[in-house]
């Protein structure tokens, strides 16, 4: 069951990807939607009370109208206003309650709204980079040169690096590990973070150059440090809220897994730091042209 069920969820992700647009804004909202239930449910089992409903529809709306945006359907205006707007509410739900909420019932619910709805939507803009460079914000930087960087391909590479990560962690800390990396997690050790970066690394280093980035070299490292150290980060964060809550998994959804949150912990931090990479790449590449 483990196998098929991992086989199930990749299958799932690999076919989002490839698809793009509307179906992949839509794969990102159903797991988000149901990684959200079970950070909940953890937060629930410590006594805290979040606006739940609210904040999945406001993580609904916030991932629907970053695609809207990038499509040119709404404006950046009105995309940038929903965080905010959703904040606030979440916060006059919680208000409105007849049993008065506590800070922390404020602070997870503003936590989820940011950890499972405004960081997983720079996914849709990596996914979107194509759109993003040809719009007038970007015209003119320098895009024209790189050439290599499409929508597709960085996502691709970007999931096939967490993958990696992931596998290489596992081996290499099931076959060399002894040296604890940290208490929050205790199986992990510190070989594991190193094979991890390693595979990360030469899966970074073959795809840019099957995909004939320029500096394939350079982009494959930096990619497969950068993806390895938040796919660990986000790994981390998720194993304190279990620890904290005293659950072994976040949820039974997918058997011999556990659940949606378990999956794509490490995908959370990922996307965000890649996507301004990207743009930062192209901001220097146009100014030194």
């Amino acid at each position: 069951m483990r196998f098929k069920s991992g086989l199930i969820i990749g299958v799932f992700g690999l076919v989002v990807v490839v698809l793009g647009d509307f179906y992949f804004a839509i794969g990102i909202t159903v797991l988000t939607y149901l990684a959200l239930l079970e950070l909940f449910r953890m937060a629930e089992f410590t006594g805290i009370k979040p606006a739940t409903k609210t904040t999945l529809f406001s993580c609904f709306i916030l991932i629907i109208s970053t695609y809207l945006e990038l499509k040119g359907i709404i404006g950046e205006e009105i995309s940038n206003a929903i965080l905010p707007i959703s904040s606030i509410g979440i916060c006059t739900w919680l208000l409105l309650q007849p049993k008065p909420g506590k800070i922390s019932d404020i602070a997870t619910s503003i936590f989820g709204l940011f950890y499972l709805g405004f960081l997983p939507s720079y996914w849709i803009r990596l996914r979107e980079l194509d759109s993003i460079f040809i719009s007038s914000n970007y015209a003119g930087n320098g895009f024209s040169d790189l050439g290599y960087i499409s929508g597709f391909n960085i996502t691709l590479i970007s999931c096939l690096i967490i993958v990696s990560s992931d596998i290489g962690s596992y081996l290499f800390g099931k076959m060399f590990g002894k040296k604890s990396l940290s208490p929050i997690s205790p199986s992990k050790t510190v070989e594991g973070l190193i094979g991890g970066i390693f595979c990360s690394i030469s899966t970074g280093i073959i795809f840019t150059y099957l995909y004939k980035w320029n500096n394939f070299l350079i982009i494959g490292i930096v990619f497969g440090i950068i993806i390895s150290l938040m796919a660990l980060v986000g790994d981390l964060i998720e194993s304190m809220m279990k620890r904290d809550a005293k659950l072994k998994d976040s949820g039974n959804i997918l058997p011999g897994h556990g659940g949606i949150l378990d999956r794509i912990d490490s995908y959370i931090f990922t996307p965000s730091l890649i996507y301004y990479f990207i743009i930062a790449l192209d901001f220097l590449r146009g100014i030194t042209n």
